[in-house]
C-alpha cells in the first residue's frame, strides 16, 4: 500500500506500521465504554443537569474535535511509516544505486520509483542538494532540523489543546466558587427557609466547580495519551528516515556523480 491510498490495514509486513492507529482506537474505545458506563449510571445526566454554565460541554465538545484530529494525523503517519519501508526495501534491493528525479519523484537506476511521502521528498531534496553542489559530502542536518519541525507541527495542536482543557477546568472551578459565594453574600437573615436557598445555592455553584475540574482533568489527561503516542508514532518516522538516508542515499550520493543524475 501506498502513501496515498489503497485500504487501511494492508498485507501482514504493512500492519505493524499501524501499530499508533490501533493502539489509538484501543484508547478510545476504552474511553467511550466509561462514558457509556457513566451514561447508564445517570452521572453524565447529572453532570449536564447540574452545570448551568455549560462549560463541560464545551470540554466535552473540544475534545471530540481534538480527538479526532488525532486520529486524522496518526492514520497519516502510520501511511507514512509503510511508505516509508517501501523505500527503504526498495533502496535495500538496490543498494548503491544511481538516483535521480523523475516526474513522479526520486526514481533508481532500475526506474524504480520510490513510493511518494516524506521519506520521498527528503531524498528528493537530498538529490537536488547533491546535483547543486556538484560533488563533496551531502549534509542533511539543516534539512533533518526542517524535517524535524514540519513533523512536530502535527502533534502541536493536541498539546496546546490538552493545556487549554486544564485552563478551561480552572475557569469552571473558579465559576463555580464564585456562584457558591453569591447566595452567602445575598443572605439578609438567618431564617430556616432563607438558609434552605443559600445552602442550595452553595451545592449548586459546589456542583459546577467539581463537575467542571473532573471534565477538563479527564479531558486533558486523554488527549495527553492520544498525542503521546501520535508522537511515539512521529519519532519512529523520523528515525526511520535518518537510517535509512545515512545509510543508503548519502552514502550513494557521495560516491561519486555516477550515483546521482
Amino acid at each position: 500500500m501506498t502513501s496515498d491510498g489503497g485500504v487501511l490495514i494492508g498485507p501482514p509486513e504493512a500492519r505493524a506500521d499501524y501499530g499508533p492507529l490501533l493502539r489509538l482506537v484501543l484508547v478510545n474505545v476504552i474511553a467511550v465504554t466509561g462514558l457509556v458506563i457513566l451514561w447508564r449510571m445517570g452521572l453524565l445526566d447529572l453532570v449536564i443537569e447540574t452545570d448551568h454554565t455549560r462549560v463541560s460541554l464545551i470540554i466535552f465538545a473540544i475534545l471530540v474535535g481534538t480527538t479526532l484530529h488525532c486520529f486524522y494525523q496518526t492514520i497519516v503517519i502510520s501511511r507514512e511509516l509503510v511508505a516509508a519501508r517501501q523505500a527503504r526495501a526498495i533502496l535495500d534491493a538496490e543498494r548503491g544505486t544511481r538516483l535521480s528525479i523523475g516526474p513522479q519523484g526520486v526514481v533508481t537506476a532500475a526506474g524504480t520509483a520510490l513510493p511518494s511521502g516524506v521519506l520521498g521528498r527528503h531524498i528528493e531534496g537530498l538529490v537536488r542538494k547533491a546535483q547543486l553542489q556538484a560533488g563533496g559530502p551531502v549534509d542533511q542536518s539543516l534539512l533533518l532540523r526542517l524535517l524535524a519541525d514540519r513533523l512536530r507541527s502535527r502533534e502541536r495542536l493536541g498539546l496546546f489543546v490538552s493545556e487549554a482543557l486544564l485552563r478551561l477546568a480552572l475557569l469552571g472551578t473558579a465559576i463555580g466558587f464564585i456562584l457558591m459565594l453569591i447566595p452567602i453574600s445575598a443572605l439578609t437573615s438567618f431564617e430556616a427557609d432563607t438558609l434552605r436557598g443559600a445552602l442550595g445555592g452553595m451545592t449548586s455553584g459546589m456542583a459546577i466547580a467539581l463537575n467542571v475540574t473532573v471534565a477538563g482533568i479527564a479531558g486533558a489527561l486523554l488527549l495527553k495519551l492520544e498525542y503521546y503516542m501520535l508522537d511515539a508514532a512521529i519519532a519512529d518516522l523520523f528515525d526511520t528516515i535518518v537510517e535509512t538516508t545515512e545509510i543508503y542515499v548519502v552514502s550513494a550520493l557521495e560516491s561519486g556523480p555516477d550515483a546521482r543524475a
